[in-house]
């Protein structure tokens, strides 16, 4: 297995890519800790990865609140004996143009796209230099690495986070800490409302699919889940800095 033995921790796990990715790298051999803002929906998928053979605990955590963040993290290190992985994920998806964005929704997207990413990160790395290395897994988007009409507060941070991921890299990869940005495009999951609304509707979002992606469908949250383990593992072990975009062709 990939993955065994590993200690990983996901945020917002609770559905979506998140719960796909922590269910994966428990099927690889992780330990892996499911935390999410609703924690019935943590202990779900926690539940059905032990059901399938593999180790997982739920925790009910709000990624904006820094001391539970941060705290969460440490026990986890502490009780776990290690922290080999953090997939920082959780994210919000605010539609609209400047003009139509409040600066309470931008600050609300800097706090969830960027500031508690930086937290997590920070959390995670004594940890992981007292081992020797691991890898931090820190979720932008495809537009991250281009620009989308009408979605200031969600592009502006997706942009900040993939260069705050660089930073981090550079500055510890000689301690085999490594730091990549996965970039998911569009995957058929409810985080998918912000463009939506700012589409039109469904029917307007699944027209853009089919006509403007190369591939002309949606992504699967499985297949994202591949390139987290991919990432999460020794297969990725010369690649830190990298944007892994996962698009089906959108940003070409």
């Amino acid at each position: 297995m990939l993955l065994q033995d590993k200690v990983a921790f996901v945020t917002a796990a609770g559905s979506g890519i998140g719960a796909a990715g922590a269910q994966a790298m428990a099927r690889e051999g992780a330990r892996v800790v499911v935390t999410d803002r609703d924690g019935a929906a943590a202990e779900r998928v926690a539940q059905a990865i032990r059901e399938a053979g593999g180790r997982a605990e739920a925790m009910a955590l709000d990624v904006a609140d820094d001391a539970a963040l941060t705290a969460a993290i440490d026990a986890t290190a502490d009780r776990q004996g290690a922290l080999d992985i953090l997939h920082s994920h959780a994210g919000i998806q605010i539609e609209g143009r400047l003009e139509q964005v409040a600066v309470a929704d931008m600050d609300a997207s800097w706090r969830l796209n960027v500031r508690a990413h930086f937290l997590a990160a920070q959390a995670a790395v004594p940890h992981m230099r007292r081992q020797g290395g691991g890898s931090v897994i820190v979720t932008s988007s495809n537009s991250g690495v281009q620009y989308d009409r009408e979605m200031i507060a969600y592009a502006t941070t997706k942009h900040a986070v993939l260069a705050m991921t660089r930073q981090m890299a550079a500055d510890y990869g000689r301690e085999n800490i490594r730091f990549n940005a996965l970039c998911p495009g569009f995957i058929d999951t409810p985080f998918n409302r912000g463009f939506e609304v700012q589409m039109g509707g469904r029917e307007t979002l699944e027209a853009y699919i089919a006509t403007t992606i190369p591939m002309g469908r949606f992504g699967t949250v499985e297949e994202i889940a591949d390139a987290i383990v991919y990432l999460a593992s020794p297969r990725s072990s010369f690649m830190t800095g990298h944007a892994l975009v996962v698009d089906g062709g959108e940003c070409i």
